[in-house]
């Protein structure tokens, strides 16, 4: 069985393609899907992709990725708002990169305040769809690293 990575998706991100498309793009969640599972099959990883709009239930996704290769997390809205979120990150001591389609520093202020970026490896944004990419290369890099080690 090959190392698994999680990707978890917040709220409204199963809307992508018709909300708001001049910030976040046109592509679908399944496109994002899609990208990611041909990026861990790159690396020979297996893929777990979640997506819901109950930050409860993230926080559970989050605490069954535990023992995973990593997250690649885009927590949405919750990122400005969640400390469960933060702490379940803390509490399983997952490796997560944190990703927004957007550039959150180029929106809202409310939205340049981040719960994840503390506990998170790092953060990828502005870079639409390929961000989730992005972030899974960081980590299956990450993963060689500590296998040569």
């Amino acid at each position: 069985m090959p190392d698994t990575l999680h990707v978890l998706n917040g709220p409204n991100l199963n809307l992508l393609g018709t909300r708001e498309p001049e910030v976040y793009g046109r592509a679908t969640l399944a496109d994002v899907e899609a990208a990611c599972r041909a990026a861990c099959e790159r690396h020979g990883l297996g893929l777990v992709f979640r997506q819901t709009n109950h930050e409860g239930e993230l926080v559970t996704f989050l605490q069954q990725a535990q023992g995973s290769v990593g997250v690649v997390l885009n927590a949405a809205a919750y990122t400005h708002t969640s400390v469960a979120v933060a702490d379940a990150i803390k509490a399983v001591g997952l490796n997560v990169v944190e990703v927004h389609l957007s550039n959150v520093f180029a929106r809202e202020a409310f939205r340049h305040h981040s719960f994840i970026s503390p506990v998170a490896r790092g953060v990828i944004c502005g870079f639409g769809i390929e961000g989730y990419r992005l972030a899974i290369d960081a980590l299956a890099s990450s993963l060689a690293d500590r296998r040569v080690s």
